[in-house]
């Protein structure tokens, strides 16, 4: 075995070992030469090379949104980095750990004209947890193993992206047979999750005399909360718990589709829905609607669970409880009192079992358009697979059907881009024993289409394509078809297919254009293969938003 003679590096790769921190992603380049020579000499490590660093990222988003460990990314100086940025702030806001390792030119070598050579220092701001900032030495050695360690620790505890940049003067290939150093390995503090006697008292005290509560649960992993914990929140009479798809929590008295409940209110409906206190969990929400209309009727109050952040969404946020959901509810539930007179929460039973009566008179009738073939699609995911959604018409169509509860559902709501969706599912795909199905659609699969451009991808990764033309679920704004130029420049539209994409990749290809060849395909398409399949279906664009439209109308 051989280490990079660069003592920075053996530093790093070493830390990363000790700390259990074995998938790593890379940039090809040179600059970096020193960190691809030592992580993939080592046999612990998992090594992927992934060429577009924009791609790299979110494989490596992914991977650590599945393993809820750190991931390692390492790219060459100059804007490689930079291409990493989209990913590093949705792994900032949606709390995945990743490690960016840049290599950098010293010091003297930046800003007098060398290639390849920007401000990389604290060049992610602000959606970092830290940035380190190496130098090269043996006089910095022990600066060098402290901030390192500072950063990992804190990828590890705070579950976030960290940066350290890492000067490598030439020359960069050379060998050595043993490490030169030796870095003290610093454990990073185990968190605690548990609130005080006292605390608990004062938060089961304020809920006990709220009349109207309501639980509202955004991007949650599968199994954060125990099925006890879940059945006894399904089974309190005073209290209404409102789930996304991307909750991945179940329970027949829960409130799965919110705009289906919610789009249709009267003011005075909205007025008695406004709950006195409102406790979420997770994070990002999907529905517009539901924020819009808790900022317009806010609660009294609002609790947020969490370990690490909390975001005042309603402007009324009055607690940040710093634990994990499951430890709250956990000490929560067994003490809270509940008021069996209340019918807040039997009123809305009653108007959500009233839309769903009604959303199936609508579906039997439905043509042809991306509201009826994102409920077959759905309806046809196999079970006890993962489920990728891209944003923004996938995420959104997801939260007005049924998901089976054997699937697990992921979505990069973090900063809601379209940008990493696809390669966001590779990287799952590539470190999970669960085959995935990714769903897309069309803006955000071209957008991402050097996704494809992957060694790894398992031959059980499926891909749907929903290709409507363009940017339809703009059409369904307010006004935005009046703006001039929509088509061109807000609805974007194309006439682009996934088909001389999937021969040059070597994919299997399958395409629908009716109701009868989407039933027709479904068969083929789920069956063992030799390779990755896409399934592309064209949906007609100028439909959509007038189905969408006559869906919320009807079941008023």
């Amino acid at each position: 075995m051989k280490y990079s003679a660069k003592t920075l590096s053996q530093t790093v790769v070493q830390l990363c070992l000790e700390k259990g921190i074995h998938h790593i992603v890379i940039s090809p380049g040179s600059r970096n030469a020193p960190l691809t020579i030592g992580f993939t000499q080592h046999p612990k490590h998992h090594c992927f090379s992934v060429v577009d660093e924009r791609c790299a990222a979110f494989v490596a988003l992914g991977m650590a949104q599945q393993l809820q460990l750190p991931v390692v990314l390492v790219c060459t100086s100059g804007s490689a980095l930079l291409n990493y940025f989209p990913a590093v702030a949705e792994a900032f806001y949606s709390s995945i750990p990743l490690v960016v390792l840049s290599a950098d030119r010293p010091a003297h070598l930046i800003d007098i004209g060398d290639g390849q050579t920007i401000q990389q220092e604290k060049v992610y701001g602000k959606h970092v947890l830290y940035s380190a900032n190496c130098k090269e030495g043996t006089e910095f050695e022990a600066n060098n193993i402290t901030e390192i360690n500072k950063a990992l620790n804190l990828a590890i505890s705070k579950k976030g992206p960290v940066h350290i940049n890492l000067p490598f003067s030439e020359p960069l290939y050379d060998l050595v047979d043993e490490p030169k150093v030796h870095p003290k390995n610093i454990i990073p503090k185990e968190n605690e999750f548990v609130l005080s006697e006292s605390t608990l008292a004062d938060f089961i005290s304020e809920w006990n005399t709220a009349p109207k509560k309501m639980i509202l649960i955004g991007v949650l992993a599968p199994g954060s909360i125990e099925e006890q914990w879940i059945n006894e929140l399904g089974q309190l009479s005073d209290t209404i718990v409102l789930t996304e798809t991307t909750s991945n929590l179940h329970h027949p008295d829960f409130f799965p589709r919110i705009d289906q409940l919610i789009t249709a209110f009267s003011e005075e409906e909205k007025q008695h829905f406004q709950p006195t206190l409102l406790l979420t969990f997770g994070g990002m929400i999907v529905s517009k609607r539901i924020k819009a209309l808790l900022r317009k009727y806010p609660p009294q109050q609002h609790w947020h669970v969490d370990p690490f952040q909390a975001r005042d969404t309603f402007f009324s946020l009055k607690h940040h409880i710093k634990c994990t959901p499951n430890t709250f509810l956990q000490q929560f539930l067994p003490q809270i009192e509940q008021n069996h007179t209340s019918s807040y929460k039997s009123g809305w039973l009653s108007v959500k079992e009233y839309r769903l009566q009604k959303q199936k008179e609508f579906e039997a009738n439905v043509p042809f358009t991306d509201f009826w073939t994102y409920n077959e699609v759905f309806q046809n995911i196999p079970k006890h697979r993962m489920l990728q959604l891209a944003n923004s018409t996938a995420i959104r169509y997801a939260q007005l059907f049924p998901i089976d509860p054997s699937l697990e559902v992921f979505c990069n709501r973090g900063t809601s881009g379209i940008d990493g969706s696809t390669s966001t599912a590779v990287g799952a795909a590539i470190v999970s024993e669960k085959p995935v199905v990714f769903v897309t659609g069309d803006l955000s699969f071209f957008y991402d289409s050097n996704a494809l451009w992957n060694q790894y991808i398992p031959k059980h990764f499926r891909i749907i394509l929903v290709n409507n033309g363009g940017g339809g679920i703009f059409r369904i704004l307010p006004k935005a078809q009046e703006m001039e130029h929509f088509e061109k420049y807000f609805e974007t539209q194309h006439h682009l297919t996934a088909a001389a994409l999937c021969k040059m990749y070597n994919w299997g290809y399958h395409q629908a254009e009716t109701k009868q060849q989407l039933k027709d395909i479904w068969s083929p398409f789920y069956e063992s293969s030799s390779r990755p399949q896409l399934l592309e279906i064209f949906t007609p664009a100028s439909k959509n938003d007038e189905v969408l439209k006559a869906y919320f109308s009807f079941i008023a």
